[in-house]
């Protein structure tokens, strides 16, 4: 196997906590965790991180922070990305590291990976070692060449049957995660599969709403133009003594005639009893 591609520092705390939500869970997770109470520290975070991804108002925001906590919440974790489900078509939007699309698109070209078995198959996909994994030999090789050895990928799903895609953990050492670790990656996986469905729905209900008025207002633009229209047809008709379809051909040639709109032939006509000169 070729020696593994020789890369950076990955991003740690210093510049994912660049934003101001993730900042707030800085404080959680750098408390001490007191050998007794292991699982409450895990819980008083995702509390926090929980109510944080909620806090983000598009479906962006909410990708980005689910792999900004990601890096920062389970141990061991170099890079994350998030692998998301589309019709068919399965795509990494978000990264915390440029490998992490990397190995994502070698998933994607290769038709095989953890990514694509949590997406399809099981809600939590572990690989201890790729560059050994015998049920990956195609894809492992290639992943471990690229500077990642261990592989952790949780299903994201907003509620029973929707399957949103699935968040990738990439390690740069074999064997990097445990049993607790797993555990804090399929419970962050949870919260952050509800998180995005909210996010996709409200994002969905906002460009409904954006839809519905913008067609209400073109209505309503149509409806004035056709109240002007016939205030000036009724004019044209008591002026000239002549009938409705008659007047509004007046307008119309005067429409052509001058290359501006009805409604401002209309307008001028309303506003000034004659039609306009030209």
């Amino acid at each position: 196997m070729a020696p593994a591609a020789q890369r950076g520092p990955f991003p740690k705390e210093s510049q994912l906590l660049a934003s101001s939500a993730a900042s707030r869970v800085t404080d959680i997770l750098g408390r001490e965790m007191t050998d007794d109470q292991p699982y409450g520290h895990v819980a008083v975070t995702f509390s926090e991180i929980a109510r944080t991804l909620f806090s983000a108002k598009t479906v962006g925001g909410t990708l980005q922070q689910i792999v900004d906590f990601a890096v920062l919440t389970v141990e061991g974790c170099d890079a994350a990305g998030i692998s998301l489900l589309t019709g068919s078509r399965v795509t990494t939007p978000v990264y915390s590291h440029p490998v992490a699309l990397e190995v994502d698109s070698v998933q994607y070209e290769t038709g095989e990976g953890p990514c694509l078995d949590a997406i399809t198959k099981e809600a939590i996909v572990s690989a201890e070692d790729l560059a050994e994994d015998p049920r990956w030999p195609i894809f492992g090789p290639r992943a471990a060449t690229l500077g990642m050895r261990s592989l952790l990928s949780c299903r994201l799903s907003a509620n029973a049957n929707g399957t949103l895609g699935a968040l990738n953990l990439y390690a740069g050492l074999p064997r990097a995660y445990g049993v607790i670790d797993r555990t804090t990656a399929l419970i962050f996986a949870t919260h952050a599969g509800i998180a995005l469905g909210a996010a996709e729905a409200l994002e969905d209900a906002t460009v409904s709403l954006n839809t519905e008025i913008h067609r209400v207002e073109n209505l309503r633009g149509a409806l004035a133009s056709r109240e002007v229209i016939g205030q000036a047809e009724g004019i044209l008709i008591e002026r000239e003594r002549i009938t409705a379809d008659q007047a509004f051909a007046v307008l119309r040639r005067a429409s052509q005639h001058l290359n501006i709109k009805l409604r401002e032939v209309a307008q001028y006509v309303v506003d000034t009893g004659e039609i306009p000169p030209g």
